[in-house]
């Protein structure tokens, strides 16, 4: 690769790779607070063209890397920032067996942490990314990692991808540098990527302990139900990328996650509610 770029994020190390020098000059723009993995990494991604001519005709960028999907189209060059973040995702999703992956964001506040999954436009980036200005350390947007010998969870803040509403909602919130670039036409519309707070980031090596599992819902009148432990561990196998691949450890890692701790479904029509509804449950936590 013509260019690269080595990450650390949490405890997973990344290289990226492009054959183009714009994309990962967005990536430094977006991830220039992380510290650099080294000479170590756990992963590698590579942004290709799909034939040699698309370097230069047409631009389109190919995502590669130590774990491919065959048939994953290729993006145009101005989404070339998207194209390595999804190929990070990727290379998590298919590769990672040192933790349980959850598709789920997390939040920490003295030394306890609270998950927030549920399915695509359910809300949880939007609302961690608040919750992450409001006082809360946010420890991750896409993935949550729970260790599977001491059932902690261990940060993994990568830039919050923003999509679309949410991105108007996050600029009230947060300072104009830590933006990335606004990437429109993709399959989802309009993105945006948000890179936590510094503290955030400095505090990246230390994991918390699971304290609340949440399942929002954006969209529907404001109401909070208990959810089981049985009904938990369903979805979370469903929100787990790894849980099959992990057999045993996996299942044991995850009856530990539900065990004991709280869960609950919130709906909520707006992101004031979902904010108090957080607040009310963490404070019955507390008492």
């Amino acid at each position: 690769m013509r260019h690269s770029l080595c990450l650390r994020i949490g405890p997973v190390g990344f290289r990226i790779g492009s054959a183009w020098a714009a994309p990962l000059r967005a990536l430094r723009g977006l991830y220039g607070d992380y510290p650099d993995a080294g000479g170590v990494c756990d992963f590698t991604v590579r942004l290709e063209p799909e034939r040699p001519w698309r370097r230069w005709l047409r631009p389109s960028v190919a995502i590669r890397g130590d774990y491919v999907l065959p048939d994953a189209a290729p993006l145009p060059l101005a989404q070339g920032l998207l194209a390595a973040e999804m190929g990070m995702n990727l290379q998590m999703a298919l590769g990672q067996k040192r933790y349980l992956l959850l598709h789920a964001a997390s939040v920490e506040k003295d030394g306890r942490a609270l998950i927030l999954t549920g399915q695509s436009g359910a809300g949880k980036s939007t609302l961690a990314a608040l919750l992450g200005e409001r006082g809360w350390r946010l420890m991750g947007d896409e993935f949550a990692l729970l260790g599977l010998d001491d059932g902690l969870l261990h940060p993994f803040p990568r830039a919050v991808s923003l999509k679309n509403g949410a991105i108007a909602v996050m600029e009230a919130e947060a300072p104009a540098g830590r933006f990335g670039p606004r990437i429109d036409g993709t399959p989802k519309g309009t993105i945006r990527h948000l890179r936590p707070r510094v503290e955030a980031i400095a505090r990246m090596t230390e994991p918390a302990r699971p304290a609340l599992i949440l399942f929002p819902r954006f969209g529907a009148a404001a109401e909070i139900r208990p959810v089981g432990q049985a009904e938990a561990f369903v979805r979370l196998t469903q929100a787990s990328t790894n849980y099959v691949a992990l057999g045993r450890t996996g299942f044991d890692a995850l009856t530990g996650l539900v065990a004991g701790r709280p869960a609950a479904a919130i709906d909520y029509p707006d992101t004031d509610g979902a904010i108090a509804q957080v607040d009310a449950l963490w404070r019955e936590l507390a008492a």
